[in-house]
């Protein structure tokens, strides 16, 4: 069992990893990275049944990143539960390398859809739901999706298509940011009140603070024993920038650019602030 603080632990390292990737290439989805982190800590640190050294065991839960452009926070995290090795993430984004900048299934170990083109995780996830159903196959189906796609009317008929068959092998976890790259996501098209629509949809709906460990951990054991034939989502506040006072305070930061120095100032931010809460 992992406590709070293991996963504590995990989350920071989950940001520390996502920096130095940014580092490489002096930009990036780090606001992003840096407010999932937290949930990504419970998914691979907890929640999910993998093998690291065979991602492709037919056991396994699948975890979709449908927003592709988080893939460098899915690569902190499959550093971090060992499915690639940390001096991997020198390479981020260059020529050749296992993890470019938008996730791709083809080129990255543990990566189960190529992401990028919003509104197409849940429509993957249902039919491979459905799939692992026929096979009686116990896995978990986890989409992971950003705000940004529930203005995607494919995102809608999927959730409808999963309540009709009674999904109970489907979590859908929403990033809610309240950022998109055309400006805060309530005021491009507001989704709210996005808990009421989930369950109108016939899901079984939490609404928890994506950056509080103990409640992230609650929902997703609580998603993963609901004994209800239905799909589960689990919609997540989060903060952009979360962990480095300076880009969480961002008016726009959505996509990342820094002046060299800072990226080795946001490191030190951020080591101090996880060593302030272990003491």
């Amino acid at each position: 069992m992992n406590t709070v603080a293991s996963l504590a632990d995990c989350a920071y390292r989950i940001r520390r990893y996502a920096l130095r990737m940014g580092e490489v290439q002096g930009q990036g989805y780090i606001g992003q990275a840096l407010g999932l982190a937290d949930v990504l800590a419970v998914a691979y640190g907890h929640a999910l049944n993998l093998r690291p050294d065979d991602p492709v065991w037919e056991g396994r839960d699948r975890f979709l990143l449908s927003h592709g452009h988080y893939a460098i926070a899915h690569y902190a995290a499959l550093i971090e539960a060992g499915v690639l090795p940390a001096d991997e993430l020198e390479s981020y984004g260059s020529d050749d390398s296992r993890l470019p900048m938008s996730g791709m299934a083809s080129y990255t170990p543990g990566m189960e859809m190529s992401g990028g083109s919003l509104g197409q995780g849940l429509v993957i996830a249902v039919g491979m739901a459905l799939g692992l159903r026929l096979k009686r196959n116990p896995a978990f189906v986890y989409n992971s999706m950003s705000d940004g796609e529930l203005d995607e009317g494919s995102t809608w008929e999927a959730a409808m298509s999963a309540a009709h068959h009674g999904l109970s092998n489907l979590i859908c976890l929403v990033d809610i940011n309240n950022q998109q790259a055309d400006g805060p996501s309530s005021q491009v098209l507001r989704s709210e009140p996005v808990a009421d629509k989930w369950a109108a949809f016939g899901w079984h709906v939490q609404r928890v603070d994506g950056n509080n460990l103990p409640a992230v951990l609650a929902a997703f054991d609580t998603a993963r024993q609901l004994g209800e034939a239905r799909p589960r989502v689990i919609l997540l506040d989060t903060l952009m920038g979360k962990g480095v006072p300076f880009l969480e305070q961002r008016e726009k930061n959505h996509f990342i650019r820094v002046d060299p120095p800072e990226w080795q100032q946001a490191i030190a931010m951020l080591d101090a602030q996880h060593a302030g809460a272990a003491e």
